[in-house]
C-alpha cells in the first residue's frame, strides 16, 4: 500500500516516553505511516495537543480526525481486532 491508501495518522510524543516507544513500535508494527510530533521542549505544539485530546499526557494519537487516545487504548484496539480496520483508507 502506499502512503496515500491511509488515513494520516498523528502521534504526539515526548522524549524518555515508554508508551510512546510503545505504540511507536505498534504503528511500526503495522507498517503504517505516521508523524509523530514530538512535544517535550515544544510549548505551542503541546497546546495544539491539549486542544485537540483534552489531554496532557502523552502519546495522543489520532488517525484520521478520530482522537484514539494514547498507547493503553491504541494497543485495547489493535487486541480486540478494530486497529486494522481504523488504520485503512475507506475508498
Amino acid at each position: 500500500m502506499t502512503d496515500a491508501e491511509y488515513p494520516p495518522i498523528v502521534m504526539y510524543t515526548q522524549a524518555f516516553c515508554g508508551y510512546c516507544a510503545a505504540a511507536r513500535s505498534l504503528l511500526k508494527k503495522k507498517e503504517v505511516p505516521y508523524e509523530e510530533i514530538d512535544v517535550t521542549l515544544n510549548a505551542p505544539m503541546r497546546r495544539e495537543m491539549m486542544d485537540r485530546s483534552g489531554k496532557s499526557t502523552v502519546p495522543q494519537i489520532f488517525i484520521g480526525d478520530q482522537h484514539i487516545g494514547g498507547y493503553d487504548q491504541l494497543s485495547k484496539l489493535d487486541r480486540d481486532g478494530k486497529l486494522d480496520g481504523l488504520l485503512k483508507r475507506s475508498e
